[in-house]
């Protein structure tokens, strides 16, 4: 046995056999007389949890592991399950590094995250992806990466700062802390990039085959898929997947009939879970394959809310027994993305362990991993040391400043007819209509009193130059503009307002201090923060600073520019997402979705 890994665990496991079978040696840690939450046969009893090193060594009665060393926790009438797992989420939506989003997680019982690191990876490519796996060594808690396969996602309508292929998988397929593929966002279209660019079929292919021969994972991205194009999504992943991107109850039937597994989204804005567990709720659908994911969750939220247990409370309260809603943050997980280690509470598991005090509400007390009590009532008791990222992945934005020239539109006459897209609270998707509005020497003006404003796309990384504009409706902004480097998932520079003078000042802003967000009104900047990592992600404020940050931007977007829908940083950004229907904006333009291709902002040219 030349590998040292191998050495190791099976030395802990001698270990552990030794002190079930011998009478020298005895449990580290034993919880007592608690409710044991059983995944693997939706039950709960009572029983002990003895625990060595940083395993379970028993789930039962535990009084001949008792020794003198031995510490007893009395846990009677609290319930004992395995530690939460997120399958689906991005530290980037968070404006966090790892170690501040696992500041902030933890103590609600999230124990293992599955992070993808797309956002990162459209804006620095490989060279960022690598920079986040280094940081997983920072944090006590379970972190892995599934990279994206493709950047930008829509070679043909959007501009991504590194363009990412199957020629780069090795060599990150082979990196620590990955473990497969994340979302297959660059054949979400399936039936546009079969007829437009098939070249991307056969290149997303040598990824997702390689990445099964390594037995990884492969993630789907298929949104309003049915039938044919269904399936063919389904194939292009290697042949079994998983899906973030449902909406309804008939689409999560359908997919889990096709074998998908159905990520049920529920984060800070795209909340989606309730749609898809009618599935199981309403039409008896076995909820093996259903799996309980965030997808994108701010630092408020996290603070406020708490991390996976409020997604499995709110499952709870759509009729789920809350057996059933822990095996879809767990079990289930754990089953797709083959961790063996975590997600049931057994001998020779990881013991990483949510003491409950309120199965319903999900109230977490007491947090252990690895047999570490890392949380109690909320508070972390670990230091986790602040982690800053090297200069290379700093420094994204490389474009210099734009003119209100650059942002015109352009039409002849006193009003012209605009292709606006409708903003939908709460998800990624959005819709189309026109808009009658005004023409003054010859540029199209937004109307405040229509809510509809003009929206803008800068390409950041000094490719090419492109700027995107159309018009948009849902965000009820009265005054100013705001702009970010947070625009999914290529992430330029994303701009909406009421007057070119503050958007131009905003974008601006966002390039002068390289990346982040920024507010503008009457020709001052009101607010900002700063992202340098990436345009996406700040390693100098803490989670809570981050928290409060934003709070003070909304409340300043809400307060001063009027902005009536919540999170308006986080909905703009979406406005980005090309895979996503039916109309979005990018730095080619207004992109037509269902029709793959760019569409003129002015009805007619």
């Amino acid at each position: 046995m030349n590998n040292p890994l191998y050495y190791k665990r099976a030395m802990e496991y001698r270990n552990l056999i030794d002190t079930l079978m011998g009478d020298k040696y005895f449990a580290d840690t034993i919880l007592y007389g608690g409710e044991v939450v059983n995944v693997i046969t939706r039950e709960i009893y009572t029983a002990d949890i003895a625990i060595k090193g940083k395993y379970i060594l028993l789930v039962g009665d535990s009084k001949d592991l008792t020794g003198s060393d031995t510490l007893v926790i009395d846990v009677r009438g609290k319930y004992l399950s395995p530690g939460f797992i997120d399958s689906h989420m991005h530290f980037e939506s968070s404006m966090l590094t790892i170690t501040e989003f696992s500041r902030l997680s933890i103590p609600s019982g999230t124990t293992t995250l599955i992070a993808d690191p797309h956002e990162i990876g459209n804006a620095l490519g490989p060279i960022g992806i690598k920079a986040m796996a280094d940081e997983i060594g920072n944090v006590p808690n379970h972190i892995k990466l599934v990279v994206p396969a493709l950047t930008p996602d829509c070679p043909d309508l959007e501009t991504a700062g590194v363009d990412v292929t199957s020629d780069d998988m090795e060599e990150l397929l082979n990196y620590k802390n990955i473990v497969g593929i994340g979302e297959l966002q660059g054949y979400s279209n399936a039936k546009h990039v079969y007829k437009n660019t098939p070249e991307i079929i056969t290149d997303l292919l040598a990824s997702t085959i390689y990445a099964r021969s390594k037995g990884m994972v492969v993630d789907g991205n298929a949104p309003e898929l049915y039938g044919k194009e269904l399936a063919s999504h389904i194939i292009a992943t290697g042949g079994s997947c998983s899906c973030h991107e449902t909406t309804s109850k008939k689409e999560a039937m359908e997919k889990l009939r096709q074998g998908v597994y159905l990520f049920m989204r529920e984060g800070s804005t795209q909340r989606n879970m309730a749609e898809c567990i009618r599935a199981v709720t309403e039409e008896g659908f076995d909820s093996r394959r259903c799996i309980l994911a965030t997808d994108d969750m701010v630092a408020a939220d996290l603070e406020k809310l708490g991390h996976m247990n409020e997604i499995i409370r709110r499952t709870i309260r759509e009729g789920v027994d809350p057996i059933e809603a822990i095996q879809m943050a767990t079990i289930n997980s754990a089953s797709y993305f083959g961790l063996e280690d975590v997600g049931v509470l057994a001998p020779g598991k990881l013991a990483d362990i949510a003491v409950i005090s309120d199965l319903n509400e999900m109230k977490v007390e007491g947090v252990f991993i690895e047999g570490k009590l890392v949380a109690l009532h909320g508070e972390l008791l670990i230091d986790l040391p602040k982690y800053t990222y090297p200069a290379e992945v700093k420094n994204s934005v490389k474009r210099g400043p734009i003119s209100e020239k650059d942002l015109e539109i352009s039409a002849a006459g006193n009003t012209a007819k605009v292709r606006c897209i409708k903003l939908i609270p709460d998800q990624n998707l959005s819709r189309c209509l026109e808009e009658e509005v005004r023409v003054s020497n010859k540029v199209v003006l937004p109307d405040v009193n229509k809510d509809v404003l003009e929206i803008a796309c800068i390409e950041r990384y000094g490719r090419n130059g492109n700027i995107g504009k159309a018009f948009v409706k849902g965000f009820g902004m009265r005054e100013g503009a705001f702009a970010e480097s947070v625009a999914h998932d290529t992430h330029n520079i994303i701009v909406v307002g009421t007057n070119l003078r503050d958007m131009v000042l905003a974008v601006n802003r966002v390039i002068e201090i390289g990346g982040g967000l920024t507010i503008a009104n009457k020709g001052k900047i009101l607010s900002e923060l700063r992202l340098p990592v990436g345009g996406l992600i700040t390693d100098e404020l803490s989670g809570h600073e981050v928290s409060e940050k934003i709070a003070e931007l909304e409340a300043i977007a809400t307060r001063e520019l009027g902005t009536s829908v919540h999170a308006p940083f986080m909905h703009l950004s979406f406005l980005a997402l090309s895979t996503s229907p039916v109309w979005k904006i990018t730095d080619k333009g207004l992109v037509d979705v269902n029709n793959f291709k760019i569409l003129p902002p002015i009805v007619g040219e």
